[in-house]
């Protein structure tokens, strides 16, 4: 089965993201689990994560349905340790979250050197800093986010993201997840299936398809190779169509999150039925 859905809002209560998703017909979808733009939230109260559990349960979605996503401020490469230790705050708290909810994965973005490290000092500093989160919790995988590669960010070349895994010490809970946009904005041209499944075949050799354990489903405003991030509707960037049609044809993406998004969600639901009827 494909689990294709938008990233949904908690806006009004946790619960709400599931509920937000059944209504558009979704069979998966990506949440934050606090405000993404900050770095403390307060907790939940149990009858949050009772009524999030009850939600999910009665709209017939399982932890393997969701990719939650980690706050946007979170750095793990940082050099300076006041910042990273923040980084590492947040991080902690989304996936105690995460396991107060009974989910499985949290999607981070790996951070930036802030041209203050070599890459290699850079996913070296990432690795470590999950070895300390991983260490300190149970049943949530930490899964990587490949990047357009702005900025000094990390995870671009698909060499990175096997860094970063290499250093890791508990591999069976280590992830990644790809974004289309971004990795077609990090040089990678997958606008056709021989370029796709090319990409494919290096994302395989080099990180392992083991590892994959979701999309991110993104048309792109922004030319190939740019290394900006500006994510674009199914459709109307310069991605086209056949990147989709190649990854709905192809059963290693099934059973795993295939999320959404995309810029404007008036047409969310209209993506998903396009996405299932590329099947």
């Amino acid at each position: 089965m494909y689990y294709i859905g938008p990233h949904v809002s908690i806006g009004g209560g946790v619960a709400n993201a599931p509920k937000n998703a059944k209504a558009l017909g979704a069979t998966g979808f990506g949440m934050f689990v606090k405000n993404q733009r900050q770095w403390t939230a307060a907790p939940y109260a149990p009858a949050d994560i009772e009524a999030f559990k009850q939600q999910m349960a009665s709209d017939g979605y399982t932890a393997a349905q969701v990719m939650p996503h980690a706050g946007y401020l979170i750095n793990l490469a940082n050099p300076d340790e006041e910042a990273h230790a923040k980084s590492m705050g947040s991080l902690m708290d989304e996936l105690r979250r995460c396991m107060s909810l009974g989910l499985d994965k949290l999607n981070f973005h790996p951070g930036s050197h802030l041209r203050k490290l070599t890459p290699q000092e850079a996913c070296a500093r990432v690795a470590q800093s999950m070895n300390t989160a991983l260490a300190q919790t149970q049943g949530v995988t930490l899964v990587i986010e490949n990047t357009a590669g702005s900025g000094g960010n990390l995870g671009a070349p698909f060499e990175e993201l096997r860094a970063i895994i290499d250093g890791v010490d508990d591999k069976s809970r280590v992830g990644v997840c790809l974004d289309t946009m971004h990795t077609f904005a990090a040089g990678f041209d997958i606008r056709t299936r021989d370029g796709f499944l090319a990409t494919m075949e290096h994302f395989d050799r080099t990180v392992g398809f083991t590892y994959l354990r979701g999309m991110h489903i993104n048309d792109s405003k922004v030319a190939l190779n740019s290394h900006v991030d500006r994510h674009e509707s199914l459709g109307q960037g310069l991605l086209g169509i056949e990147v989709f049609r190649c990854i709905m044809a192809d059963a290693r993406f099934e059973n795993m999150p295939l999320v959404l998004e995309t810029p404007n969600e008036t047409l969310w639901e209209r993506e998903i039925q396009q996405l299932m009827e590329m099947r």
